[in-house]
This record gives structure tokens, sequence and C-alpha cells, in this order.
């Protein structure tokens, strides 16, 4: 169920200076998520999906216009402060997991903790409860190398939750993935959705991806449209 806002954009614009020729990806775009929504984003290559999510997370500025979540805007943090917002807000997911391949899958978990206060006691029981969570707490020691790609996905997952974030966002998280495997985690992110209220954003080019979102937008020219809402 989703409630009040938690993301707004309002009159944003990016653009990228190349040399000597300006970009603009978005010109005054507006979009507003409730929380415990889950949105797909599609669109052609180009489109400005992966910079959307990344002024989501706070990765990225706009270049005019504001970004609110949670009540308080994002869009004036200095870095110091939008990386411990970061730490507490927002989990990201991404198509080739980005897991450390020298660490454990539990460590790999923990990860994110690191820039928190928490001691290690409480790390630990957090990294058990988002391993089980996903399925895989029996393989907390075991190295990516070990694991499939859906395993190592559910791993990179875990690490998303492991702070409890408010938002969740997956760039192309089954791109990379067989339809079988891919199904298998579009199911688990809809039931963090459903379930935890996770508000989740989701780019993806896959339409079957995009039916497990609540609705679908479609990003072109740096407008949108929306083209499916799921009660």
């Amino acid at each position: 169920m989703t409630g009040q806002t938690l993301i707004h954009l309002q009159d944003v614009s990016k653009r990228f200076v190349k040399g000597k020729d300006t970009i603009t990806i978005f010109d005054h775009l507006g979009l507003s998520i409730p929380a415990g929504d889950f949105v797909a984003v599609m669109g052609p290559s180009g489109s400005g999906k992966t910079t959307l999510l990344n002024l989501l997370g706070g990765i990225d500025q706009p270049t005019e216009g504001s970004i609110t979540f949670d009540g308080g805007r994002v869009d004036t943090l200095t870095e110091g402060q939008l990386a411990r917002w970061r730490a507490h807000n927002v989990g990201f997911i991404f198509q080739f997991y980005n897991l450390m391949p020298t660490l454990s899958a539990a460590r790999n978990v923990e990860l994110p903790l690191l820039l928190t206060s928490f001691g290690r006691a409480e790390r630990k029981r957090r990294v058990e409860a988002a391993l089980s969570l996903v399925g895989l707490a029996e393989r907390a020691d075991h190295y990516p190398r070990e694991m499939s790609g859906g395993q190592q996905q559910r791993v990179a997952i875990a690490r998303a939750l492991i702070s409890d974030p408010k938002l969740l966002l997956c760039d192309e998280p089954t791109g990379d993935l067989d339809r079988t495997t891919a199904d298998e985690i579009l199911a688990m992110l809809r039931l963090l959705n459903q379930e935890m209220g996770k508000t989740i954003v989701m780019v993806t080019h896959d339409p079957e991806a995009a039916k497990y979102a609540r609705r679908t937008l479609h990003l072109d020219k740096g407008r949108f449209t929306e083209r499916e809402l799921v009660a």
C-alpha cells in the first residue's frame, strides 16, 4: 500500500558539459513517488534512466530544481551529508552485482554498515538476518566465485537491505540472469515491496520485469509517460 510522498522532484534539470557542447538530460522534470510504491522505469538508451537513479540516490545533483526525500531537501546536502544520508536511506542493486570478489558473502553484505556506528555484534546480527531473508544463510562464508548469478544477486539484495533503507534503487537487476532466475529475483523485490513496505524504483529494459512493479513510467527525451498501474 502506498502512502504519503517519499520522493519529489520539482523542476529538475540536469545538464552535462562536454567540450564546447552542453548536453541536456532533463529539462524541468517533475516526479512524485509515494512511500511504498514500486515503479519500473523504461526507455531507450540515452534517455536518462541511470541519471535519474543517480539523482534519486544522491550520487549526482541536479543542475537546477529541487529533490525532496521524506520531507527534507537532498539536493542541498554536502558530500559528507549525502554519504551519511545514503548509508541510512538508500539501498542500491546493480545488474552485475558489484560484489567484492575477495570477500565472503557475509563480508560483502556487511560493507554498508562500516559507514555506520553499529558495533561488531550488531553488524553480525544484521548480516545474518539479511542473508536469511534472501535464503542464503548457509552461504555466508562462500565467495562470489562459488555462487551462481542468482545467488550473487541475492547477496547484493541482502547488502542493499542491511541498513533497512526506505528506498531501493535497482539498475537492470535481472539483466544478467536467465528468465527463471530473473523471475525469482523479481518476486523477491515484489515481496519486499508488499510485505516490508520498501519503496522501489527499478530501471529495466524488460517488459516482463516491469510487470512486477505497481506502475511503469516510460522515459523518453527527458519526459515521463505512465503506461501501467497495478492495484
